[in-house]
Order: C-alpha cells, then structure tokens, then sequence
C-alpha cells in the first residue's frame, strides 16, 4: 500500500513538474528548415513534437526486433515438436465414439 501511494505521490510530482515546465516555455520560436522554410510555434509544442517523434522511432526500431524474435522462437518450437503431435494452436480432431 505505501510503494502504491509514493508511485502515486511521485506520479503527480512530475506531473505538476512537466505542467509547470510547460507554462513557463510558451514563448514562440522559429525553427528553420531547408529552402527558406521556417516554422513558427511555442517551444513547448516543438519539445513534444520531437520528444514524440523520437520514441516513435524507437518503438518502430524495438518492434522490428520482437517480431524477428518471435517468428525465431515459433520456427524454433515447430522444429522441437516431435513428428505427429500437433501444435497447442492446431485443432486436435475428435476421436470417433465407440460403441
């Protein structure tokens, strides 16, 4: 119950940390590109456009390693089943009844 209540109490600390942060940083800025393109917005919206962009980008990069890892590990459990037991994923056809 307490490690709950200091995640919680830690949780909002850096709420309010980030909230304040963000109220202080609303001056426009320019950011400039190639070809005389600029952009004009509050430094925070640049901040958490980049800041998104980013772990964007790296979710992508981490889900191209997951999936090569997992169809690995499907290809490494077909090859560990012994010959005529089906998967757990296969339907296991029903036996006739006897009688």
């Amino acid at each position: 119950m307490l490690t709950r209540t200091l995640r919680w109490g830690i949780r909002l600390a850096l709420f309010v940390l980030l909230l304040a942060f963000a109220a202080k940083n609303t001056d426009p800025v320019t950011l400039r590109f190639f070809f005389e393109l600029a952009w004009q917005a509050p430094l925070v919206a640049l901040l958490l456009a980049f800041f998104a962009a980013g772990a964007l980008t790296g979710a992508a990069a981490a889900l191209a390693t997951v999936l090569r890892q997992r169809r690995e590990l499907g290809r490494l459990r077909r090859e560990q089943r012994p010959e005529g037991v089906p998967a757990a994923s296969e339907p296991v056809p029903p036996r006739p009844a006897e009688g």
